[in-house]
């Protein structure tokens, strides 16, 4: 085949509509997170909605004929990322979101790839700090800081909950490039790592939740609401947005499907002022397309050309290249959570945000619901990790 031949890309058309999905389940974890939370202790939350996103897992797992990890080692490792890429960061949102609007639980998710590379290249050694990361990272953080209005004054509930919402971020950033570092290359598939880390974070929640928030109310006993609510974060958030993830990176490519993070606080901002009706100070999206630019130049989006086919000649076709930062950007991430990130994994990632392992969200580099998703989110631990083992990935997952 030459490359006159050869399609540079897929065609739009054959995963446009799954990526707009993708970022629409992420990006709506922060809404089902906000309407949780009305009845239920974070930590009640997060358990509720890794267990759905377990169960969900396992099912798929049963389907697909996959199996979990038998490594301890590997499962070591899993109980590290479990924490601090799914139970940790789903339950910060959780605790943000009684403070903050849902939509600006969103922005602070998109954060996680600032976090993620200076801890990339000075903890883990899995990346190389350049001019144009630098530069990219200093954007980033300008934009962090126009998010939180600095020149207002800090203090009061509001600043707290977007401490916390920065420090679910900030435990993606954490566990994705941990999860590059010590769980990716080995031979199981994303699916069967993001259920472990699932399973663990679940174990991990039901110790501590009787003794934070006491027993969780029967599911009889909440509205129905809320009880779609936390089926939507664990079901959909984790187990469809996985499905979604995985055929995304299949047809267009890892670093095309890692995009999704730029519309997840879109989809965040827009789902929390039409159903929620929630309302922005004017410094707080233009702070969010300042960290998205940041990212974006980080990442080497801007500017970013391709090579020019040789008309004519032969060549063994290459594999899609990988984000330069993990897919997380992450869930990740996700992002998820909810896979993430909240988009991230019971999302966030990720799947997720809190969607996800929100999503979900590690994948090929450490940048990052999830993307937990986590719940939400960029990539979260989990969605990250379907990448990082080439999950999805003919050659590799």
């Amino acid at each position: 085949m030459t490359a006159d031949t050869t399609p540079d890309k897929a065609p739009v058309r054959t995963w446009l509509p799954g990526f707009v999905a993708l970022a629409a389940i992420w990006g709506s974890s922060f809404l089902f997170i906000k309407v949780g939370v009305a009845e239920l202790h974070p930590v009640q939350l997060t358990l509720y909605r890794v267990v759905a996103g377990a169960v969900t897992l396992l099912i798929v797992l049963a389907v697909l004929r996959d199996r979990l990890p038998r490594e301890p080692r590997v499962w070591g490792h899993l109980t590290v990322v479990a924490a601090f890429g799914v139970a940790v960061p789903f339950t910060l949102f959780g605790y943000g979101e009684q403070r903050v609007e849902s939509m600006l639980a969103g922005i602070w998710n998109a954060t996680t790839p600032l976090i993620v590379l200076p801890l990339a290249v000075l903890v883990f050694r899995t990346e190389r700090l350049t001019v144009r990361r630098a530069i990219g990272l200093g954007l980033g953080f300008l934009g962090v800081l126009v998010v939180l209005g600095v020149w207002e004054g800090i203090g009061g509930a509001h600043f707290t909950g977007q401490l916390m919402c920065f420090g679910a971020a900030a435990c993606y950033g954490v566990a994705i490039p941990y999860q590059k570092r010590f769980v990716a290359g080995s031979s199981y598939s994303g699916l069967s790592l993001s259920a472990a880390q699932l399973l663990i974070a679940a174990g991990q929640l039901a110790i501590v939740t009787p003794f934070v928030a006491g027993l969780p109310p029967l599911p009889t006993e909440l509205s129905a609401g809320v009880v779609a609510s936390v089926l939507t974060l664990g079901a959909l958030g984790t187990g469809l947005a996985f499905v979604i993830n995985m055929r995304n990176i299949r047809v267009a490519g890892a670093s095309t499907a890692s995009t999704v993070t730029y519309l997840i606080p879109i989809f965040a901002v827009l789902i929390g002022a039409v159903a929620l009706g929630e309302r922005l100070n004017w410094h707080q999206p233009v702070g969010a397309l300042i960290v998205l630019l940041g990212v974006a130049v980080a990442q080497g989006v801007l500017g970013r050309r391709q090579p020019r086919p040789v008309i004519g000649v032969n060549a063994p076709a290459e594999p899609a290249a990988a984000p330069e930062f993990a897919e997380a950007a992450e869930l990740a991430a996700a992002a998820g959570s909810a896979a993430g990130p909240a988009a991230g994994p019971a999302a966030g990632p990720a799947a997720g945000p809190a969607a996800g392992p929100a999503a979900g969200s590690a994948a090929g580099s450490a940048a990052g619901p999830a993307v937990e998703p986590a719940a939400g989110p960029a990539f979260s631990a989990v969605e990250s990790a379907a990448v990082e083992s080439g999950a999805g990935e003919p050659a590799r997952r």
